[in-house]
């Protein structure tokens, strides 16, 4: 995998040196902050369900399709309140040059919708860059890396937008990375997450793309790529309390 430049002029990303100007304690502070926000979001988000749906297509040296692999799966809650994710449409992979991998499906599930909370704040260098506005919403962008990696798990590389308000994510720009178990010639692309503001309170990842060049020993090889988080639902369950071997279930509200 070729490692991702981070390097970025105040021009590049369209800000003043005054935007820029934040000390290291302020920067500091606002990194702690906003891993706190995260990692209520992170609580928040288990529980809702949403519905995911995953395009991976090949292309020529044209730009032409060529195989395409598609799932649409739905993150949902068992009876007995277990998160759990159910397959809805899964048509047979047309893909030949590419597979989809296990750290594939552990970076759709975890690193493209990247949560930085305060439990994982602390295993990245996270480096102010300055700011810049998305659709008009002010921003603070970190340059973000994995300080050591272990064997086998998987880890984000890139850059993120802070929304100088609400102090979350709102997008990421970056690939996965890690140390893998095999020596495979594996490749991960760059890739942009999106974020939403669902329930009025979090921003929820919405859409994340890729269309990138990977670079295997055989050859490149270039692929798009789509993510849809969408259809997201609060789950709510009827919660029963006994008491002494009796149980009190909720009363039906009146009308």
């Amino acid at each position: 995998m070729s490692k991702l430049v981070l390097a970025l002029t105040l021009s590049a990303i369209g800000m003043t040196a005054a935007e820029a100007n934040l000390t290291q304690q302020e920067a500091d502070d606002i990194v702690k902050k906003f891993a706190a926000k995260e990692s209520a979001f992170a609580k928040a988000r288990e529980n809702y369900t949403y519905r995911q749906t995953v395009r991976v297509q090949e292309l020529d040296a044209s730009n032409n399709l060529g195989g395409k692999h598609e799932m649409v799966s739905d993150i949902i809650f068992t009876s007995d309140g277990k998160r759990t994710e159910r397959v809805v449409r899964a048509p047979v992979s047309t893909l030949r040059t590419i597979q989809i991998s296990p750290e594939d499906e552990a970076d759709l599930r975890n690193v493209q919708p990247f949560v930085l909370t305060s439990n994982e704040v602390d295993s990245y260098h996270v480096r102010y860059l300055g700011k810049e506005s998305i659709d008009e919403i002010g921003c603070y962008l970190f340059a973000v890396k994995p300080k050591r990696m272990e064997t086998g798990k998987r880890y984000f590389s890139g850059i993120i937008y802070v929304d100088d308000r609400d102090l979350q994510i709102v997008k990421s720009y970056g690939r996965a990375t890690g140390i893998l178990k095999k020596k495979e010639d594996q490749q991960f692309p760059k890739f942009e997450t999106y974020r939403e503001q669902i329930d009025g309170k979090y921003w929820f990842p919405t859409y994340t793309v890729a269309n990138d060049t990977l670079m295997f020993q055989s050859g490149p090889q270039p692929i798009r790529m789509t993510v849809k988080y969408e259809d997201y639902k609060q789950f709510k369950s009827d919660v029963i309390i006994k008491f002494e071997d009796q149980e009190a279930k909720p009363q039906p509200k009146k009308p």
